[in-house]
């Protein structure tokens, strides 16, 4: 196989120049303030239009007062709902700004106040009801869910959204693999699209008023139509074009596996070095299910590469896909790119699968002998993906490089232990004197990089300054 893609270390020539300072961190953050500002102002108009409408004049009795209570929460609610599924959209102009674990994050917070919104307008009008009609709630319940155009699918809908909320804990989502959490988290589309009816046929606050109905039909348009250009079309379209499909497999520890890509215009290929995709294995069984990996090559215009760690479930049987299996891709999407670099010194730290990317910044950015500093910690310096390649960039480039193996110094640590019973921001320093001046890009996992950046804010390194991927979800 002489002409096989893996046969021989192939780099990209790094980046010429980057343009840094803290202008970009100030334009970075107009626009969050922007986009805040706009999703602030849509919730705050639900307020006034409330009121203008006589929310609170017609408060005289229990009953009335929930019957408030169930507007008030259900054009709440409603609103911030809409901006959630905005949220995980993965459309680019959010993505540009607060990346696809940033905007994730914000998802999540959202989750709870939503669901108790919605619950809030659920039991305020059916207490309502009942206290109105003079039946008992099951009564009620069933009238509601029998009689009333559109509320069985409505109580539907909210039973799916408390599914998909409690399936977001911490403590579940940690039990659940990420192929059934994705399964669950499809029906939140589904809990959307069946409230959307009574919202506009039984909502006193929507039905019968040209001015509300046009607001609302228009902000649920919005959203639906990036989602459906941006994670339906812009996919389909790009794969169709680009046609993937799997060339070769190449084993690069006991764990890990590099798949590499092969297909049409790759040499228009829009990701850069950091960035992620989420691949669809066009297989029977995976078809439906799309996984985040980060290119663990810089793009050259001849193969796209991504390697992969078995870590159960769908990852195990992607390294065993065989050539010419069709891959979709949906993407790039991420921040930790040298687009949101500030300063001149970097230093680049991974631990396991978290190098592929890591490797791709220290190929391509652009940088002098001595200004980037690699560490890599590996569980086995002898069973460590893509040792070899960061070995050789870092060679070749002249970047110092700290290959930190054996177990954990201590519960605590994300260094291995080394005899001097040093803490790890002392060691940490050591390593990169200027880590404090300098951009710190960290991936690995969720608690391993959590610690990592504790030390490096210990250092001295401010927040803006610090730079991690994770892959929520």
């Amino acid at each position: 196989m002489s002409n096989s893609p893996a046969n021989q270390l192939r780099l990209t020539e790094p980046n010429k120049a980057v343009r840094i300072g803290e202008r970009k961190v100030v334009r970075i953050k107009r626009a969050q303030d922007i986009i805040e500002t706009i999703a602030l102002s849509i919730v705050m108009a639900v307020l006034v239009m409330f009121l203008i409408d006589g929310g609170l004049k017609g408060v005289t009795d229990l009953p009335t007062a929930l019957g408030a209570i169930s507007r008030v929460t259900s054009l709440l609610g409603t609103a911030l709902l809409l901006i959630l599924m905005l949220l995980i959209a993965r459309v680019p102009w959010i993505d540009k700004f607060y990346g696809h674990d940033g905007a994730t994050v914000v998802h999540k917070r959202l989750g709870k106040p939503v669901l108790y919104l919605i619950v809030a307008h659920f039991l305020a009008s059916l207490v309502q009801y009942s206290i109105t009609n003079g039946d008992d709630i099951v009564k009620t319940l069933w009238w509601f869910i029998t009689d009333v155009q559109d509320m069985l699918i409505a109580t539907i809908s909210l039973v799916l959204m408390v599914v998909v909320v409690l399936t977001s804990i911490n403590f579940t989502r940690r039990k659940m693999s990420y192929e059934a959490w994705y399964f669950v988290h499809l029906t939140s589309y589904i809990s959307v699209a069946l409230a959307v009816p009574h919202i506009f046929t039984a909502g006193s606050d929507v039905a019968g008023k040209p001015v509300q109905t046009i607001i609302w039909v228009s902000l649920y348009l919005f959203v639906f139509l990036n989602i459906l250009w941006f994670r339906v079309i812009i996919p389909i379209r790009k794969s169709f074009r680009k046609r993937l499909v799997l060339a070769q497999t190449v084993r690069e520890s006991s764990d890990t596996v590099s798949l590499y890509l092969t297909g049409k215009h790759l040499q228009k290929i829009e990701a850069v070095s950091g960035q992620f995709y989420f691949l669809r294995f066009l297989t029977p069984t995976q078809w439906w299910r799309p996984h985040p990996f980060s290119i663990s090559a810089a793009p050259n215009g001849e193969y796209l590469r991504f390697t992969i760690g078995d870590r159960g479930d769908d990852t195990k049987l992607m390294q065993n896909l065989k050539p010419g299996t069709p891959i979709a891709i949906e993407g790039p999407y991420g921040l930790f790119t040298e687009e949101r670099r500030t300063k001149e010194k970097v230093v680049l730290i991974a631990s396991g699968i978290g190098i592929p990317p890591i490797r791709t910044l220290a190929e391509s950015m652009a940088a002098r002998p001595g200004d980037i500093t690699v560490i890599y910690r590996v569980r086995n310096e002898n069973d460590a993906s893509l040792l070899n390649e960061i070995k050789e960039i870092c060679r070749r480039r002249e970047f110092p490089l700290h290959i930190i193996a054996g177990p954990r110094a201590n519960k605590n640590s994300w260094l291995s232990e080394d005899g001097t019973n040093n803490p790890d921001v002392a060691r940490l320093t050591m390593m990169a004197p200027h880590v404090s001046e300098a951009d710190v890009f960290i991936c690995g996992p969720e608690a391993w990089t959590h610690s990592v950046i504790k030390s490096v804010r210990k250092a001295g390194t401010p927040i803006d300054s610090i730079h991690s991927e994770e892959y929520a979800w």
